[in-house]
């Protein structure tokens, strides 16, 4: 039944800027102060109060514009956008609608279907809401202190076609505010939400199906269950002959389903106006260029750099890639070695294993890690002892080939020597050769291990394997 119908979405995402204060006050944007404690008139909208737009939220949304490809705006205008709801304490946003900071932008994104091209139609500033707390002894509780602190909304075109494209975009806008240093992309604490429009359509229909919002989606696997119950709940519908009614619905967690807050609104609802309060945004092309040149590489332009200088897989290149952190490591490091694909090998596996948290921390000198990396593609050390070394050099960085002839941890690749222990372990264990001939697995791993334990685990684990195998045969 779902292949009969097409599903199409667009996002809404919001991201909270990295900035110290607020977008027209000075107040600070601090996570998790008390109630009220972090707000002043300006930001409360107080009658008589003059907001002030700070300049650094002009400069952060435009370097967001120019990372996803976007046109400047030489002059952009704030509006005033209303709420005949009870969703926010002052009861309106000043927003940009009429002529965003930026437009026209897009985002390639790789999909297991390949790539495929996110337009974006806007990226536009504006302050978040206050928080209503609606408690059924106290009534509704107001807390103003995220009232301004400076957003930007990007708005995709809708041109995503399934839950996994959703996710893949998300994932890549994600990278690239980080990259760019313009948000902390912290979902938990509300720094980036996202909003879906998600209809659906007949297979060979023209014409979009009725749309709805699901509203402030605080997680990218949420976004995903999220599209993938509303894409099934308009299909069951249609199927009964019944109409998709325009409305916003929120994603309840524990039930993995969608459901209504109220019927949708549009944009004519809000009650636009230009926002008296503010004069329009002017830029140049001097400005633009300045930030532009302030920008760091980026992953896309990394990743393809991994491919052809490096050699690297595309799913190593892409993982190393998407980290800001870990692809300046990785560059720094392999400058240091000629086996950089060893390298990246050592670092999506062993220094991940160690690097916990949202984010890359590695203490070892990158080119100490390339001097691993380098002992273990010619051989010295096995995978057993780099490992070892690499937990080690997290505790207290120093040069791994010093440790390897201090503790004399060099490989043995002696094939006579490592063939005698082999023979000299079978001999002393004739169960094991009993084993093998009555079908028992693991036979030859277990004599390994005891190779590996007289060794202190520096025997050639391909070539011991090797010697083994020709013993079994």
């Amino acid at each position: 039944m779902r292949s009969d119908y097409e599903l199409t979405v667009g996002l809404e995402v919001h991201a909270e800027l990295k900035t110290k204060t607020k977008i027209f006050c000075s107040c600070p944007t601090e996570y998790g102060a008390e109630p009220n404690t972090l707000c002043c008139p300006v930001c409360m909208g107080l009658p008589g109060a003059l907001p002030t737009l700070n300049k650094a939220v002009v400069e952060l949304a435009i370097r967001a514009g120019l990372a996803t490809h976007c046109s400047i705006a030489p002059i952009s205008t704030h509006d005033r956008k209303n709420y005949f709801y009870p969703d926010m304490p002052k009861a309106y946003q000043i927003s940009q609608y009429r002529t965003p900071l930026c437009r026209d932008g897009y985002l390639d994104v790789d999909t297991p279907d390949g790539s495929t091209r996110v337009r974006i139609v806007r990226i536009h500033i504006e302050e978040d809401a206050g928080k209503l707390i609606h408690d059924t002894e106290q009534g509704t509780l107001l807390d103003f202190n995220r009232c301004g602190v400076p957003l930007i909304e990007i708005v995709s075109a809708p041109d995503l076609h399934s839950a996994d494209e959703a996710r893949a975009y998300l994932r890549k806008l994600r990278t690239l505010l980080l990259y760019t240093e313009v948000s902390d992309c912290k979902m938990n604490e509300g720094s980036l939400r996202c909003d879906v429009n998600l209809s659906v359509r007949r297979r060979g229909e023209s014409v979009f199906g009725v749309r709805t919002e699901i509203k402030n989606l605080n997680s990218i696997s949420f976004v995903g269950k999220a599209i993938e119950d509303e894409f099934s709940r308009q299909i069951d519908l249609l199927e009964h002959g019944e109409h998709i009614v325009q409305e916003t619905r929120r994603f309840d967690e524990k039930s993995g389903k969608t459901v209504r807050m109220r019927i949708k609104e549009n944009a004519d609802d809000y009650r636009y106006f230009p926002e008296p309060d503010l004069p329009p945004i002017y830029t140049t092309d001097e400005q633009i260029e300045d930030i532009r040149r302030s920008l760091p590489r980026l992953p896309d332009e990394r990743k393809a750099d991994y491919l052809a200088k490096y050699g690297l897989s595309p799913a190593d290149a892409d993982q190393i890639s998407s980290d800001r952190a870990m692809a300046d490591y990785f560059e720094a490091a392999a400058a240091h070695t000629e086996y950089p694909k060893v390298l990246a090998g050592i670092l999506l596996t062993e220094v991940l294993r160690h690097s916990l948290g949202d984010f890359f921390v590695c203490p070892i000198a990158p080119e100490h890690l390339a001097e691993l990396a380098t002992l273990t593609a010619k051989s010295i050390v096995n995978s057993s002892t780099a490992k070892g070394l690499i937990a080690e050099l997290w505790e207290t960085d120093q040069s791994p080939s010093e440790l390897v002839r201090e503790r004399n941890l060099s490989q043995i690749n002696d094939e006579a020597f490592l063939h005698a222990l082999v023979l000299e372990i079978l001999m002393s264990n004739p169960k094991f050769l009993a084993d093998h001939q009555n079908g028992k697995k693991n036979v030859a791993k277990a004599v390994i291990g005891q190779v590996m334990k007289q060794t202190g685990g520096r025997a050639n684990p391909v070539l011991l394997g090797e010697i083994v195998a020709k013993q079994f045969n």
